[in-house]
């Protein structure tokens, strides 16, 4: 264990800077922030739509009431790995504004060439534009910085962000549309607002991320995939699924006015995201062994002190860390930790991934520079004593 008490703490850490920047970074920062300022001034614009003050107010305020709980869960998912914000705020953005206006506007002209009903074009060309629209989002990550998407479970997260998006503006427009009263509902004014918000925000809020992981799983696996070949076929495979899956909720609204067939169908895609919530489960339990396997091994090397691992890997034990630091050296102190402990994991996993004999772009290069950022922290560090069970090699 670390216990340097010579030399004093600075006011702050000073600014964590990664080990391989991609190029153009700044530009797209800037770029996606100039698309979050336009998708807020649409989604004032679609809900103004309503006709009036509390139309607007309705559609806006039930649009948003899903979002902490939905953030709540694909955050639970990603505290092993996390991935990095500006990717997740992305996503949203992405799902949110460009996806809509990309699906929106091919719905728009297709519907209009072809003079299709709207049955035809909620079943069939909404699947067939959305969740494209929806999952380029991925495969232009995926094809840009390929160590981002790395296994299952970060495609599980960024489809899951992306759709959550989607769903946030299209809820504003269905809340503001069944708040006028249009033929498609049989209510108006608040009641036909509320009651499309217990169908979509109550009973359904999951839709569009549960369409787009279908996708998100097979790039997951297509990281895996060694051949060209089967990489482009997993994708198309998993867009394919996703299409189906929108296509059956969307069929099943559609088609069956007693309602039989969105039963079948909601048990159905229910039955299918609980499999895909213990598949997710299952995957970032996976990641715990990983991560302390990863570190023994990285212990064994004498890289990291064998104590810290408990420290670096449980939940439970990183937070206990933290909170020693801050009681006892303040907040620097506990800052210094917090960064040591998210460098140890990405570095454990990316490891264990070139133990593996997976391709990682700059992988080794990025395991020796994320060791250097953990080795300039160490004088900062300060963990509470060594427990009694340390954890072992696997």
């Amino acid at each position: 264990m670390t216990d340097v008490t010579a030399s004093p703490f600075p006011s702050r850490l000073p600014r964590y800077r990664e080990p391989v920047r991609q190029r153009g970074r700044t530009a797209l920062i800037v770029l996606f922030v100039a698309i979050a300022i336009a998708g807020v001034v649409g989604g004032v614009a679609l809900s103004l739509s309503a006709g009036d003050s509390e139309g607007t107010g309705l559609s806006l305020f039930y649009a948003m009431i899903p979002l902490p709980l939905l953030w709540l869960v694909y955050w639970w998912l990603d505290r092993y790995e996390p991935e990095p914000r500006r990717y997740k705020f992305a996503g949203f953005v992405w799902g949110g504004v460009v996806a809509v206006a990309i699906a929106l506007a091919l719905e728009v002209w297709l519907q209009k060439a072809f003079d299709l009903s709207d049955d035809v074009t909620a079943s069939v060309v909404a699947p067939l534009v959305e969740e494209p629209a929806k999952c380029l989002f991925l495969l232009l990550t995926f094809v840009r910085a390929r160590r981002v998407i790395d296994g299952v479970l970060d495609g599980l997260v960024y489809a899951g962000i992306v759709g959550i998006g989607f769903a946030f503006i299209e809820n504003i427009g269905y809340y503001a549309s069944s708040y006028t009263g249009s033929a498609d509902y049989q209510l108006a004014g608040a009641d036909g607002a509320t009651s499309t918000f217990v169908v979509r925000g109550l009973f359904s809020p999951l839709a569009h991320p549960l369409f787009t992981s279908a996708f998100g799983i097979a790039i997951g696996l297509a990281v895996s995939q060694k051949s060209k070949i089967a990489r482009v076929l997993t994708a198309i495979l998993g867009l394919a699924v996703s299409v189906g899956l929108h296509a059956l909720w969307n069929g099943s609204l559609s088609y069956d006015d007693t309602g039989v067939a969105f039963v079948l169908a909601y048990l159905s895609l229910g039955v299918l995201l609980l499999g895909i919530a213990i598949l997710a489960i299952v995957v970032r339990v996976r990641q715990v062994r990983i991560l302390e396997r990863s570190l023994s091994y990285v212990a064994q090397r004498g890289w990291i002190h064998p104590a810290e691992i408990p420290y670096l890997s449980r939940f439970s034990y990183r937070k206990a860390a933290r909170r020693y630091a801050k009681q006892n050296y303040g907040k620097v102190a506990a800052d210094a930790v917090a960064r040591y402990q998210r460098l140890a994991g990405e570095m454990a996993f990316l490891h264990d991934a070139l133990m593996k004999g997976r391709t990682k772009p700059d992988g080794v290069e990025r395991t020796y520079a994320l060791l250097d950022e953990m080795y300039a922290l160490r004088p900062l560090l300060r963990f509470p004593p060594a427990l009694r069970s340390i954890a072992r090699p696997f």
